[in-house]
This record gives structure tokens, C-alpha cells and sequence, in this order.
């Protein structure tokens, strides 16, 4: 896309070092070590690359910088919308986009940045067993496309890394390193990413997510209780946990939601001396970190007197306690002569519980639990390792605001866990979260259930399971007040090439090439195709509303509530130019862009007067496509 008229570019910058650097570090975390800064690594951001490096303590591996230089490439593909395959579509902010996720994650990029709250991936543990392809470096988009024909270019079928392979941890790497770059741009500055791993590659896995969120923003591994029973056929110890790995992209901003108290801590507050405060738990006056000052007898309203052992003293000064004592805050017993213990009341506890990094299967399910809530759903058994609603609840819970319509995104979402817990827990607490899950369309072996069920990839698996897990929420909840608003819609789109035709001409046959690039639009697609590649490409989000008015016998398209104007048709006349000023006038942006095709005015003359007059009533930014 060539713009007619270009915006100034914003050259601001801070003059202040310290700035600089504080700035350096949240933009490119990856460019700093324990030594300072890699000059190497901050050329490479900008796409210096430079071959003969130092040596340093860093983490490194044959391939990682053709890796980097991937998670930086700019897509040529886009994202066509499947309203066929979709659900609620005009209505719904959910998206399920079919593709690798390297290249859907490119092409997010504009339009997302900066606006996740919560990413949750569940990818290849790299066990031996998991469906892996490499990366094409020169042309991802192609070796995407050709993948989906289930074969690659030599005819090699879709194959595993296996622990025979000489670069087993290596290709794992290099696939996992550009699309976690690319989801930290994703990421709002107070958003956090959770990745369930084990320990095949938790220990690289770890050093990764260092250099790219920075080790500064490590927040956690968590352990989840994944299975109850020994495993007895295991050769050494039987593994019954698994990792989530938890980074911030901001530390110092994200803070985690408390998780609600149950009945049984509540359990634990009583009210023996009927205090008009209410429950309270009583808890030790004493510590063992010692201060003269702080030892002292205390005697009790039975005239005992208390005193500490060696080694210890109370954790406050003799006035303090003796304040606690007359605000009926220290409690002595139902006699009046016990140890001296301070009162908590219920009331006045923080309003529930930091989550800890032990996640037990009593609390968050394991993976039996898993596979029982996905045969609810799905009986004909097509998916062996779903993950647990209520594990990814609890992610969502602790991450993202109920109201906020905080976006949720996985890239390796599988049979979709992540969208039903979206929904799920939306319907239980009001809230009005929204996901986008991307899954590449891995085929099915064919001696499965899923298909022999009628199911020839992940992807079909993933997009019934929303459709059913929706209206099984909605029929579970009927009584519940404002159910019938809750979205468990979905808008479908698949990863292809660009629907602009690239000049692919060459000497002998150029006078044919010509003439079919009169049209510079592929054959085959639609306008619809065309206006969601260039709400990828201008930056707009792709739930954003699209309307459309016929304005002199030519379609316009109003994006967002005209922040974007598009009009494919050819033949544009100034009355057309007239007419799609009255419509902006009529909506009210508070800034517009408009998008014409590039040979789609009627004459140059025509083309000049346009552009003179829709800059005369506030429109700058003219682009042609």
C-alpha cells in the first residue's frame, strides 16, 4: 500500500541518559546482561546484524539469530474472514484464527499491540511426540502454505522431533523464540503471560523468557498437581506436576487479583467474646527475632504474669500492646490467663488470598478431570490432552479485570480450553472478557477417534467445542440474570497470501502479465477479503465494527465509526469525494484516514481536486491500494 500523502513522522525523543535507558530496557529487555548493554544485540533490534560477537554470559544456540531476525519480518500474508465457519459473527468480539501461529502473530502485531492483557500457551513440550514443522526463514507464509497441503516441498509428510534428532533441544528453540518476542509486543504494560511446560525444556524455557520479558519480570513457576496416581510403569519416579512459567511484562505495574477465601478459611474465625467487630482468629504476640526493648512481662486480667522464653520477645513495644489490650484486641483466654495472642478480625483481612505457586488438583482439576469435562462437551473423544477449565480460570481470575473487556490470547490453543474457561468464567462473574485463539489446522491421524468422527484437524475440533461449550454455558445459566448477553460467538478467519498481486512478471511473457495487472487485486477475492488486510495492515482491531453506504452508485465502507473510510470501486468523482466527506461529517471521528484503490479515481485531474478538497475539510491522510 502507497501512500498518496504521507504523515509526519513523531521524532521526540528524551534527552535525559537515565531515561533513555529505563526506556531501552522496557522496549528491548533482551539487550541487557549482567555486563550492561550488548551493543551487538541493540544493532540487531534495528536490523544490523553483526556475525562475530565477544564472548559473555548469555543464552545462545546455533540458529538464534536467524530467530530473531524472524520475530522482526514484517508477514505477506493476511487473514481472510470465514463467516461460513463462524458463530454470532456480526455480533461477537471473539476471534479463532486458523494458521501457523509465527505468521498470524506478525500479523497481529499491528493491530494488537500493546492491548493483551493475558496470554496463556500450552505449547510442545518437545517429549519426542509433538507435531512439529521448522520454520522457513526466507518464506514462513509459503512453508505455511504448503504444510497445509500436509506435505513440504520435497514431499515430506509432517514429521516429530525426536530425541535421535543432533538439534532436538535447538529446533525447539528456534521455533519457541520468535513467537514469544512477538507476544511480549502484544503484551499491555500490565499484562502478564503464563506457558505451561515440564521439565523436558522448563530449564530453557526459563532462560528464554529472561531475555525476552526480562529476568526482572519473573514472577513465578508454578506447580501444578497434574496427576493423583503413581505411575508404575515410569522407569525412575513418577512425574506427577507440571510447570506454568508466569512473567510480567511490567513487574513493578502488574499486581494479581486475590482469589476469593473459601468457607473452610472462613471456618477458622470465631467470636467467643462476642466482640461487636465480629469473627476473629487469634495469632502469636511473640517473635523470635530479638529486641531487648520488646521483652517484658505482660500480666494477665487473672493477675498472671507471662513471661518469654529465651531468644524471644513480642512484636511490638510494652504501649503498643498495652493500646491493644484496652481496644479488646488481645485475647487471654476464655479464663483470663493464658498466653497472650492477638486478635484478626475477619472484617478487617484483605478481601482474599494471594495465590500461591502450589497449585493442588483439589482446587484447580487435573488432567482426568480434563478429559471428564471435555466428553461432556464432546463424547466422540477427539482430543487426548485438553487442559482443565478450572486451571485456566484461575489464570484468568488472578490476570484480568471482569469488566474491562481485557483480551485474552493463546497461539497454541488446541481444543480451544482457554476460550470455554474465557466463557465460563465471563458467565459466572459478569464479565466481559474477550479471546483470540490461533491454531494451526494439524491434521487428525487417521486411525483416531476425531477422525472417524468427521474431524480432519485441531481446528475443527476447537471451533465445535466452542460452539457446543457456548450453549451449554448459556443453558446451565438460564436463570441467571443478563445470560442472554453473554458472547459465545466467534469470528473465523484463516491465514493465505496477500489479496494484492505482487509484480511477478517476467521478460517473455510482460505484454500478458500487463494486461491482467489492470486489476491489482488477486482473482477470487472478495471485498470483504480486502477491507480486513487492510484493518491488519492500517492497525485496526478486527472486531471493529464495519458498515457500508452506497453513495452515488459506489460502496463505502465505514470502519470504526469512520476512523478509517475505504471505497474499492473504480470511477471516483468528486460527487463521490462530497458524499464520503458528508459521511464522516455525519459519524463524527475525531481523526480519519481514507483508502482508495490506486487506480480508482476517474482521471489524474479528478484524483487532484479530490485530495485538495478532502484536506480542506480535515482529511490529511490519503492512501491508495
Amino acid at each position: 500500500m502507497d501512500k498518496v500523502e504521507m504523515k509526519p513522522l513523531d521524532n521526540t525523543s528524551v534527552d535525559i541518559v537515565s531515561e533513555n535507558k529505563k526506556k531501552l530496557m522496557e522496549l528491548f529487555p533482551e539487550v541487557f546482561t549482567e555486563e550492561g548493554i550488548i551493543l551487538d544485540k541493540l544493532k540487531s533490534v534495528f536490523g544490523e546484524y553483526v556475525e562475530d560477537k565477544d564472548e559473555f554470559y548469555n543464552f545462545t544456540w546455533n540458529g538464534k539469530d536467524k530467530a530473531f531476525r524472524l520475530s522482526q519480518a514484517q508477514s505477506t500474508g493476511t487473514l481472510r474472514p470465514c463467516k461460513e465457519k463462524s458463530k454470532n459473527w456480526e455480533d461477537t468480539q471473539n476471534l479463532y484464527i486458523e494458521g501457523d501461529n509465527l505468521e498470524v502473530l506478525m500479523l497481529l502485531r499491528k493491530s494488537y499491540y500493546n492491548k493483551v492483557k493475558m496470554i496463556y500457551i500450552d505449547p510442545p513440550y518437545n517429549t519426542g511426540k509433538d507435531f512439529v514443522y521448522k520454520d522457513n526463514y526466507k518464506d514462513n507464509l509459503k512453508n505455511y502454505l504448503e504444510l497445509t497441503e500436509q506435505v513440504d516441498e520435497e514431499g515430506n509428510k509432517y514429521s516429530t522431533n525426536s530425541e535421535q534428532n543432533g538439534r532436538y533441544h535447538t529446533d525447539w528453540l528456534n521455533m519457541m523464540y520468535p513467537r514469544l518476542r512477538i507476544a511480549r509486543d502484544l503484551l499491555k504494560d500490565d499484562g502478564v503471560i503464563f506457558i505451561s511446560i515440564d521439565d523436558n525444556e522448563v530449564h530453557n524455557l526459563r532462560k528464554v523468557c529472561d531475555e525476552i520479558f526480562g529476568e526482572d519480570n519473573f514472577i513465578a513457576t508454578i506447580i501444578w498437581e497434574k496427576k493423583f496416581s503413581p505411575q508404575n510403569d515410569a522407569k525412575w519416579l513418577s512425574a506427577n506436576h507440571d510447570y506454568v512459567l508466569l512473567y510480567a511484562k511490567n513487574k513493578e505495574i502488574w499486581r494479581p487479583n486475590l482469589l476469593p477465601r473459601t468457607k473452610e478459611q472462613n471456618k477458622r474465625y470465631k467470636n467467643p467474646d462476642d466482640d461487636p467487630r465480629g469473627p476473629w482468629a487469634s495469632s502469636d504476640l511473640s517473635v523470635k527475632t530479638y529486641s531487648p526493648e520488646y521483652d517484658f512481662p505482660i500480666t494477665t486480667p487473672s493477675g498472671k504474669v507471662i513471661e518469654l522464653p529465651a531468644g524471644r520477645c513480642w512484636m511490638t513495644s510494652k504501649d503498643r500492646i498495652q493500646e491493644l489490650i484496652e481496644d479488646n484486641r488481645i485475647w487471654f483466654g476464655k479464663n483470663g490467663n493464658n498466653t497472650p495472642r492477638l486478635k484478626r478480625f475477619l472484617s478487617e483481612v484483605k478481601g482474599g488470598i494471594t495465590p500461591l505457586t502450589i497449585w493442588y488438583r483439589k482446587d484447580v482439576g487435573d488432567t482426568q478431570t480434563a478429559k471428564k469435562q471435555l466428553l461432556k462437551v464432546m463424547p466422540e473423544n477427539v482430543f487426548q490432552t485438553p487442559k482443565v477449565l478450572e486451571l485456566i480460570e484461575r489464570m484468568l481470575f488472578i490476570s484480568t479485570q471482569s469488566k474491562e473487556r481485557d483480551i485474552v490470547l493463546d497461539f497454541f490453543s488446541g481444543s480451544a480450553t482457554t476460550a470455554h474457561a474465557t466463557m465460563k468464567l465471563n458467565a459466572e462473574d459478569g464479565g466481559n472478557r474477550k479471546y483470540i485463539m490461533v491454531q494451526l489446522p494439524e491434521p487428525t491421524d487417521e486411525k483416531s477417534e476425531a477422525y472417524k468422527s468427521g474431524y480432519k484437524n485441531i481446528c475443527e475440533i476447537g471451533k465445535e467445542r466452542i460452539r457446543r461449550a457456548g450453549d451449554k454455558i448459556i443453558e446451565e445459566n438460564k436463570d441467571k440474570e443478563g445470560i442472554e448477553d453473554l458472547d459465545i460467538g466467534f469470528k473465523v478467519f484463516k491465514l493465505d497470501s496477500s489479496n494484492i498481486r505482487k509484480w511477478e512478471a517476467d521478460g517473455e511473457d510482460l505484454e500478458d502479465y500487463l494486461k491482467t495487472m489492470v486489476d491489482n487485486f488477486v482473482e477470487g477475492r472478495t471485498e470483504e477479503d480486502i477491507l480486513y488486510e487492510v484493518m491488519l495492515k492500517y492497525g485496526i482491531d478486527l472486531t471493529a465494527p464495519i458498515e457500508s453506504r452506497n453513495i452515488e452508485g459506489k460502496e463505502v465502507y465505514s470502519i470504526g465509526y469512520g476512523a478509517l473510510f475505504v471505497c474499492l470501486d473504480k470511477e471516483i468523482t468528486l460527487d463521490i469525494i462530497k458524499g464520503i466527506i458528508d459521511y464522516k461529517d455525519e459519524l463524527e471521528p475525531a481523526k480519519t484516514s481514507i483508502i482508495f484503490r490506486d487506480n480508482g479515481f476517474k482521471d489524474s485531474s479528478v484524483k487532484t481536486n479530490a485530495l485538495q478538497l478532502l484536506k480542506t475539510n480535515d482529511i490529511d491522510e490519503v492512501l491508495s491500494i
